[in-house]
């Protein structure tokens, strides 16, 4: 599992590489991706999530497809859900994904807006790995960011899309999100990570990326 910058992530098992939200980088005053993949999921068709082209390889793309669905093998599941807290009005829809790798249950919210429905949370509840967009602005204030993950209560938590250096969208940076998470549940682990189920503990943890 690696991170790319904003909310873009890269996972692979030996069979399959796939893509979450590519940007270009430029656009964002941010190192562009450098990853290869054969597959590629976007949440949405906004700039600085769909820069499919920047990422290398034969890759299969997918945009905001929701629904379950089947990329080169790999099972998917994506959940419709709003950009903003007005039913998309402001901002559009967004799609979050589901699937899973090595045993894994992965899911990538995009910009998720609001908190989803029961029927989305449902489906998403205890996942393994939950990737969650904090710089506010344009996705969930950090009220819902909070109740959000208390409802999935997933193994390891993921911030994602909030402001680095460089990065010219005016969201904002990590250190609210990091109010809200116990401080032992903290854990810097660079730029990737190789996990496995074994790996995972009954504690839940905060995984916080650094590119």
């Amino acid at each position: 599992m690696r991170w790319h910058g904003h909310a873009c992530f890269e996972f692979e098992n030996g069979e399959h590489t796939v893509v979450i939200d590519p940007h270009d980088g430029r656009s964002l005053g941010i190192k562009p991706p450098a990853a290869s993949a054969d597959i590629v999921l976007m949440t949405h068709e906004h700039y600085d999530h769909r820069a499919a082209w920047i990422i290398n390889g034969n890759h299969e793309d997918v945009m905001a497809r929701e629904g379950r669905f089947s990329v080169k093998g790999l099972e998917v599941e994506g959940f419709r859900t709003f950009h903003d807290t007005t039913g998309g009005s402001e901002r559009g829809m967004n799609t979050v994904y589901l699937f899973e790798m090595d045993g894994l249950r992965i899911c990538h919210c995009g910009d998720l807006g609001c908190i989803p429905g029961d029927d989305v949370i449902s489906r998403i509840k205890g996942v393994d790995i939950l990737m969650v967009p904090t710089g506010e602005v344009f996705t969930m204030e950090m009220r819902d960011v909070r109740r959000f993950i208390e409802l999935v209560n997933p193994t390891i938590t993921v911030p994602m899309h909030y402001r680095v250096g460089g990065l010219t969208l005016p969201i904002s940076t990590i250190d609210d999100f990091l109010e809200i998470i116990p401080e032992e549940y903290v854990d810097y682990i660079g730029n990737e990570i190789d996990v496995t189920p074994d790996d995972l503990t009954e504690m839940k943890e905060c995984w916080i990326f650094e590119r």
